[in-house]
This record gives structure tokens, C-alpha cells and sequence, in this order.
């Protein structure tokens, strides 16, 4: 599979930022340059394709949930809260 992800450090910031793309402020690619803490964010966000097993199981349980092209609710890891957007 293939995701793109934001991760922000609260849950407070990561409504606002999933606010921000459903009301179309913002896309998920340019929340995630601006807002991610992650290095992918410089990609929008794009971890590029990684197997079953790879991902932490909450971050992989929502990405398996979802169908290309959707973007999850809020996702809490040890990293911290994460958006994901299926994108294979």
C-alpha cells in the first residue's frame, strides 16, 4: 500500500488541521508541508509503499481501513496524532 501522512503533536491541532482540508482551506498535501513534524511532510506527506508489518498497528489498521484517495480521522501513535490519505 501507499499513504501520505500529517503528523502534528496535539489532538486539538490535528482537528483544526482536518478541518482545514474538509472545508477545502487547505489540500492535504500543503497541511502537510506546513504543519507536519514529520520529513515527509516536505513531500506532502508521501511515505511512499511499505508492506503489512512495517507501520506502527494503529497507523496500519487505519490506512488498511481506508480506500485510495480517502483521508482517515484522527490517529493516535506513540509518535503522536496522525491524518492519513491512502494514495494505493
Amino acid at each position: 500500500m501507499r499513504a501520505s501522512h500529517i503528523l502534528v503533536e496535539s489532538e486539538a491541532q490535528a482537528k483544526q488541521v482536518l478541518a482545514d482540508i474538509n472545508s477545502g482551506k487547505l489540500t492535504f498535501e500543503n497541511a502537510a508541508r506546513s504543519f507536519s513534524l514529520c520529513p515527509s511532510g516536505k513531500q506532502g506527506g508521501d511515505l511512499g509503499e511499505f508492506d503489512k508489518g512495517q507501520m506502527v498497528k494503529p497507523f496500519e489498521d487505519a490506512c488498511l481501513s481506508l480506500k485510495p484517495g480517502e483521508i482517515s480521522g484522527l490517529v493516535k501513535t506513540p509518535f503522536g496524532w496522525h491524518l492519513i490519505k491512502r494514495t494505493k
